[in-house]
């Protein structure tokens, strides 16, 4: 008992003096391993609720695995850190391996051969010619008090061996909060072998532990020894003849109260984690099974597509996270990429704006109970004043938040407010939500009336930057990415005042929402360039950059810029769209950097609105290709996830680009649904639009699970002929299909939507990492009724394949400046060539019949 104190006394002191495993005064039970369950999904492979993707381990990408309470972050060959929210509990976990006979040591990382990533688990296997240990990475969407994440070591060997798990002992605060000195870690024997190490801080009411059932300590220095750091290590030996049937846990909980920071009480917590870990394990694949059977989930001849729009779905779930310590709210994080020496994990903090434009995806989804949490602690975080803010860290409350720069360092989040309330309302109905938070809508949208600086009548940069942090040659005053909100929110807090009963204020707001869209065409409109300007600063001018950000005028369905076609034109060409995405600034303007953060980089959240812009504006085929760069970037850097922002002039995401991105992912949903797929609701007056633009190779397709209100049905999508019909099944009584096409007719719930004549297909394919830009590009599309014209832009000698539907009988298509090939399937090869240039040129195709 002596040595105990002693040591506990040390240990505060920062130093470890032991010279073998401590024992506690009562002997402690020996945490259990677990006899092998079943880790294969439980769901057979032929249905929809299967989602995996199996790829080769490359170790210099990262992988991400996130729940509510914690997160594991870490690299594809295995080395990884752990988080316990809000603090980083360990780091730098490597395996090293020593086989019986045999005097190789092996590097186990340097081993690492397949990752397998599953909605509730990422499994990492290390191959070699003696052994295979599966790391099975769990972060429970339902975790026990102090736990977030945990990890299983399958091992299977030929002969006995040795491994050692090293790691680097942290329990760091997560940013902005400051950390304590590095934790000391006591060595606690339990039973006749085995124990787990404390990792005390120099307060008593803050330790973490961390235990693998029958694992010996590694090095612990004594005192007599020079103060020198050292790893914190398992020694765990592995016979095949006694363990082969066995999972091995690495169990981790923190505790943050003086009772709970005890010997025992932490015992109790690891053994309470070790006793439960199948049953968590098994509960967080019925959760995401679930998940994926009751949400909105597409079925279309394209399998990648289909598990792109499952995989967003699951990555924004996983970035719910409850606030600390309280654990009382639950709300969307930003994204996760591992902290290396820092203690900030990517963008693992809330942030206003980001979860709003997530909210769309959201709602489109039906995952209406995760919008109101959203939006309820948004406002529970609004300022006296009523703007809502843009930052909030898991340790906000752990330092004056208040008297840093980032709580409401943004304007755009008050004006996204309402635009997100109100599609809520638009697709379920719910009155008496927006009733209930009246007062604080009605703040927020006094607020964004009452902050135009400038006197122009439009919301403007005076509260906050809109989009751009820093930008060349200074800050702008008002940019058209927040005067195109301004308009929407207005025109959505119309909507809003106007279904609560509200009926002066919907007036006021119509009439500023039409009065912006005056100003704007004023203000912003440049003639000769025709194109909007990026910003407009008063006595200074319009700064005349061409940017991606006018598109955001045409995100509610309900708004649109007057003067477009140079600029969508623009948009699809190789001056704005890589093959991955959409840059922010052209690459002919003077501030242009392809690796900078706002002046050229590729984000996928400007590529979404593009898209949705260019399928409501007519240019399907350029829309389409910018929403597949989004959809197939879920399989090139952390698997199932959507990355921040990549370089603006070669297939390869920034360094420190956050690759599990919230909004990234969101950016796969809103296309697909609202752009590719048309869909546009108005639940109070029953009825639910429909306008499909779906690739001409497509003879059919299902979306499930459709929300309308408090009911869902399917739409069914079914070529015949000269006609596209749209069946809603199942749908609740009284609902109207309705849509945007001419000439389309309804008869008993079915759409008869009448086909163009000749339609077009194009593949989709991200290019090899490192390479630039190449793939056609669709300028424009015209049609006529006899006739379809395409502007395409490709690089000089280069020959680009597309595909032809003829959706009549007997047209007798010709092509001018393109050859037809045969027909199959009812689908003609064409062959477009670009004579020889040195880099891109255009060249116009012409089909009649």
């Amino acid at each position: 008992m002596l040595n105990i104190r002693l040591a506990r006394v040390l240990a505060l002191l920062g130093v470890v003096s032991v010279t073998g495993p401590l024992t506690s005064q009562t002997a402690l039970p020996s945490l259990p391993v677990l006899p092998a369950f079943p880790l294969q999904s439980s769901v057979d492979s032929s249905t929809k609720d299967h989602l995996e993707i199996q790829r080769e381990a490359v170790p210099g990408r990262p992988f991400s695995v996130v729940g509510p309470r914690g997160a594991v972050l870490g690299q594809q060959d295995g080395s990884l850190e752990v988080w316990l929210f809000p603090r980083k509990i360990l780091s730098n976990l490597r395996i090293s391996a020593s086989m019986e006979n045999y005097s190789v040591p092996i590097d186990v990382n340097e081993h690492a051969a397949g990752i397998e990533v599953r909605p509730e688990a990422t499994i990492i296997t290390f191959a070699h010619a003696n052994f295979t240990v599966r790391e099975i990475i769990v972060a429970p969407k339902h975790a026990p008090e102090g736990s977030g994440a945990f990890i299983f070591y399958q091992i299977e060997a030929v002969r006995p061996m040795t491994l050692t798990f090293s790691f680097t002992p942290n329990m760091q605060l997560m940013w902005p909060a400051e950390s304590d000195y590095r934790p000391s870690a006591e060595w606690v024997g339990t039973g006749k072998t085995g124990g787990f190490y404390i990792l005390h801080l120099n307060f008593p009411d803050h330790a973490a532990a961390i235990a693998m059932p029958t694992a010996e300590p590694g090095i612990l220095e004594p005192y007599q020894e020079r103060a020198e750091t050292y790893p914190t290590q398992f020694i765990l030996h592995y016979d095949p003849a006694r363990d082969a049937h066995t999972l091995f846990p690495l169990l981790m909980t923190v505790s943050n109260t003086k009772d709970s920071s005890t010997t025992e009480s932490l015992d109790q917590q690891l053994l309470t984690l070790a006793r439960s870990s199948q049953h968590i394990y098994e509960d967080n694949q019925a959760y995401y099974q679930n998940l994926l059977h009751t949400s909105m989930s597409i079925e279309t001849p394209d399998a990648q597509l289909n598990e792109a729009f499952s995989w967003a779905k699951v990555s924004i779930d996983q970035l719910r996270v409850e606030t600390t310590p309280d654990r009382k709210e639950e709300a969307l994080t930003a994204g996760f990429l591992g902290s290396g020496d820092s203690v900030r994990p990517g963008f693992g903090w809330f942030f206003g704006r980001d979860a709003l434009w997530t909210l769309f995806a959201l709602n489109s989804d039906g995952s209406f109970e995760t919008t109101r949490r959203e939006v309820e602690f948004l406002l529970h975080r609004q300022s006296p004043e009523g703007k809502i803010f843009h930052e909030w860290s898991q340790t906000a409350n752990l330092v004056d938040w208040k008297s840093l720069p980032y709580e409401y360092a943004s304007a755009d989040a008050t004006a996204l407010l309402p635009m997100a309330m109100n599609d809520y309302l638009r697709i379920s109905g719910d009155k008496a939500f927006i009733a209930a938070h009246w007062d604080s809508l009605l703040r927020a949208w006094q607020f964004e009336c009452s902050h135009d600086a400038d006197g122009d009548g439009i919301y403007d940069n005076s509260q906050g930057t809109a989009w751009v942090e820093s930008w060349i040659p200074a800050m702008p005053k008002q940019e058209i990415y927040l005067a195109a909100l301004d308009e929407q929110a207005s025109a959505a807090f119309a909507n809003l005042s106007r279904a609560t009963g509200h009926n002066e204020q919907a007036s006021q707001a119509e009439a500023r929402a039409a009065r912006i869209r005056q100003q704007i065409e004023k203000e912003y409109f440049l003639s000769q360039a025709k194109f909007y300007a990026f910003s407009w600063n008063g006595p200074q001018g319009t700064d005349e950059t061409a940017t991606i950000f006018p598109s955001v005028a045409w995100w509610d369905g309900d708004y649109k810029l007057d003067h477009t076609e140079g600029m969508f034109s623009r948009w699809a060409s190789e001056e704005f769209s890589t093959d991955w995405g959409t840059r922010l600034a052209s690459d002919k303007a003077s501030l242009y950097d392809p690796i900078s953060y706002h002046q050229g980089s590729v984000w996928p959240l400007f590529t979404g609105w593009v898209s949705v812009a260019e399928y409501r504006a007519g240019h399907t085929l350029s829309g389409y290709a910018h929403l597949m760069q989004n959809a197939d970037l879920t399989w090139s850097q952390d698997l199932g996830n959507v990355t921040e922002l990549l370089s603006g002039k070669f297939f390869a995401p920034l360094g420190r680009s956050t690759a599990h991105q919230l909004w990234s992912s969101a950016m796969v949903i809103s296309p697909v649904v609202r752009g590719m797929f048309g869909l546009e609701w108005d639940v109070p007056s029953n009825v639910l639009s429909v306008t499909p633009r779906l690739p001409a190779d497509w003879p059919s397709a299902i979306v499930h699970n459709v929300p309308f209100g408090a009911a869902t049905l399917d739409l069914k999508f079914t070529r015949r002929g000269s006609e596209l019909l749209v069946e809603a099944v199942n749908a609740p009584s009284g609902m109207h299909l309705a849509t945007h096409v001419t000439d389309a007719r309804v008869e008993r719930n079915v759409l008869h939507i009448p086909l163009s004549a000749v339609e077009i297909a194009m593949a989709h394919e991200l290019p090899v990492f490192g390479a630039a830009t190449g793939q056609l590009k669709v300028l424009d599309q015209q049609s006529t009724a006899h006739t379809l014209t395409l502007s395409l832009s490709g690089i000089g000698g280069v020959t680009y394949n597309l595909l032809l539907r003829e959706n009549f009988a007997k047209l007798n298509v010709h092509a001018e400046g393109a050859t037809l090939g045969t027909a199959e399937s009812g689908l003609r090869t064409i062959s477009v060539h670009f004579p020889p240039a040195t880099s891109y040129t255009t060249k116009t195709v012409t089909f009649s019949w």
